[in-house]
């Protein structure tokens, strides 16, 4: 007598399970990819486009240029003033970058490590800050600015940068200094560390990882920031790299320097690209840092 031997149910539910799995990989992988090539594409055109001339970016978008006009890199830095930009660019992201971490983090560090009253008050303050609309404070943000005789100035555009950016970066490291231990800060203060002392030497250290991932967030949206320098920052001499970008668009009419265009926003591109490069791991582990902990 003959018998056939039928999987377990066991072994063919593992079965399904597998393709259901697989299949689900590789949409994912799919979707992946397709969103690669959207995010890839055309910052490649743009590079690819800040080469050539007019007559080529017209004549033939899509293709490889003929000759490399280095030329538009040049005449974009110079007569376009994409170098005056840049700088007041460095110089304003700069300093309120280091701003924002340095009064970001303490604050953070305060609402996250010590119980006095109002304390979910004030932490609930930097989260409604979240919400709050920039366009609803560009009026009354001027006439404060005038009053205060920061108008035009690029330290005047720093502490408006700090006061924006203070509410995410709140809210970000108040969630990571919580998930840091307590024992290493009682040690410290066991060993007659003083508070700025233990914060500075031995809690801030700890959260470096929390401190470049909210860094290069900030740094993402005040390189980027198009609207505030528009509106309290009129002076041609002060103007950032949205601004000159801008300007270079406009400045020739309908007949615009589109080469030129074209490689001041890749100028203008380039640090954004390189920081994120560098440091994407540490903005990953900065992320992750508080779920592993």
């Amino acid at each position: 007598m003959k018998t056939t031997d039928t999987p377990a149910p066991a072994a063919r539910e593992g079965k399904k399970e597998g393709a259901k799995e697989g299949a689900l990989n590789a949409f994912s992988h799919g979707i992946l990819v397709i969103w690669a090539i959207m995010v890839v594409l055309p910052l490649l055109w743009a590079v690819m486009t800040s080469f050539k001339d007019d007559a080529s970016i017209f004549g033939s978008p899509w293709s490889l240029p003929d000759t490399l006009h280095f030329d538009n890199w040049s005449r974009a830095w110079t007569q376009a003033h994409m170098s005056d930009y840049f700088l007041n660019t460095v110089l304003v992201v700069g300093g309120s970058l280091v701003g924002t971490l340095v009064l970001g983090s303490m604050a953070a560090y305060v609402l996250a490590r010590f119980d006095f009253p109002g304390n979910r008050f004030i932490y609930f303050l930097f989260v409604g800050g979240m919400s709050f609309p920039i366009m609803l404070a560009l009026v009354p943000l001027f006439y404060v600015v005038d009053n205060m005789g920061l108008l035009n100035t690029i330290h005047g555009l720093i502490l408006v940068y700090i006061a924006y950016s203070l509410p995410f970066t709140v809210f970000f490291l108040t969630a990571f200094f919580r998930t840091l231990p307590t024992s290493v800060a009682e040690a410290a203060f066991v060993d007659g560390a003083s508070h700025t002392r233990t914060f500075f030497q031995v809690m801030l250290p700890m959260a470096k990882p929390g401190l470049i991932s909210v860094g290069i967030f900030n740094f993402l949206g005040q390189w980027n920031q198009y609207m505030l320098p528009t509106v309290l920052n009129t002076d041609p001499d002060k103007h950032v790299l949205t601004q000159g970008l801008v300007q270079l668009a406009v400045s020739q009419g309908y007949k615009g320097d589109w080469s030129g265009l074209f490689a001041g926003l890749v100028m203008a591109m380039l640090p954004v690209l390189a920081a994120y490069i560098l440091f994407q791991r540490q903005v990953v582990q900065g992320l992750t840092a508080g779920a592993l902990k």
